[in-house]
């Protein structure tokens, strides 16, 4: 059992949902994501997901693509990333950690070299963007032998017997993407979201934490009694981005502040099965 069953399965002794922010790795320098981590851990963070950087993001908006290419500017790469979330291991940061990518990333770096070293760093699970379920299998069979967890992302369009599949195969849990297109805040969510998450429920155990759009705490009490969890990014960066020209202390608290809000909206209503 990893950290992401683990915490899940925490959750439900206690009646909880899971509150999952996304920020970009190294936007806007490596070192705020190492302090930021601990922080929202501290904020009300269940699980952390971290952006990889790359050059050609093609399921996020423009938040996420200007964090990314900030962060290229700054040489954040996989081996980077990895070594600071091994440095925060050491320092028993135990919160389950999700890196979110593409997967060129991946391919660079070497699949069988990627997965020892990311187990080895403690990384909990995988979301590759450009990776779709059945494809990614052997990929996801050879991550569970090292204790990582390969989440695949369901998508408004698919119809059951695809979401099925999607369910079938993810570890940990399905992202469920709220809209068709990329990342980035909503003023408003879909009409009928609370009733395609449930569904998606009925379909499998594993847990489903639903992500894109979500930017603010009403949106969270709108949902709180679907699914498993709430994913938060493009929001998250915005607030970041406000906060740049800050001292970095400065930044990791205003943007913890902002995850405890967000963290603060779900009062734990249990989604229905």
């Amino acid at each position: 059992m990893n950290r992401i069953e683990e915490k899940f399965r925490q959750l439900k002794r206690n009646g909880k949902k899971a509150f999952i922010p996304y920020i970009t790795c190294g936007f806007p320098d490596l070192r705020t994501t190492e302090k930021l981590i601990p922080a929202m851990e501290k904020a009300g963070a269940d699980i952390i997901e971290l952006g990889v950087p790359f050059s050609d993001p093609i399921a996020d908006g423009p938040v996420i693509q200007f964090s990314s290419q900030e962060a290229l500017k700054k040489k954040v790469n996989l081996r980077k990333i990895l070594k600071m979330v091994s440095g925060l291991r050491r320092r028993r940061t135990q919160v389950p950690v999700v890196l979110m990518g593409y997967y060129n990333s991946i391919c660079a770096y070497g699949e069988k070299k990627f997965l020892r070293d990311a187990a080895k760093a403690g990384i909990d699970g995988l979301i590759i963007a450009d990776l779709p379920a059945d494809e990614g299998k052997a990929f996801s069979r050879q991550a569970a032998e090292r204790g990582i967890d390969v989440i695949f992302l369901a998508a408004p369009t698919s119809g059951a017997q695809r979401l099925k599949k999607i369910a079938r195969l993810s570890r940990g849990y399905v992202y469920y993407v709220s809209l068709t297109g990329v990342t980035g805040a909503r003023k408003e969510l879909p009409p009928g979201l609370r009733e395609k998450i449930r569904s998606v429920c009925r379909l499998t155990s594993t847990p489903v934490c639903v992500g894109f759009g979500i930017s603010k705490p009403g949106h969270i009490r709108s949902l709180e009694d679907a699914g498993d969890g709430i994913i938060v990014g493009s929001a998250i960066i915005n607030i970041m981005k406000k906060n740049a020209g800050r001292r970095r202390r400065d930044l990791v608290r205003k943007t913890a502040e902002f995850v405890g809000k967000l963290a603060g909206a779900l009062t734990g209503a249990c989604g229905e099965r």
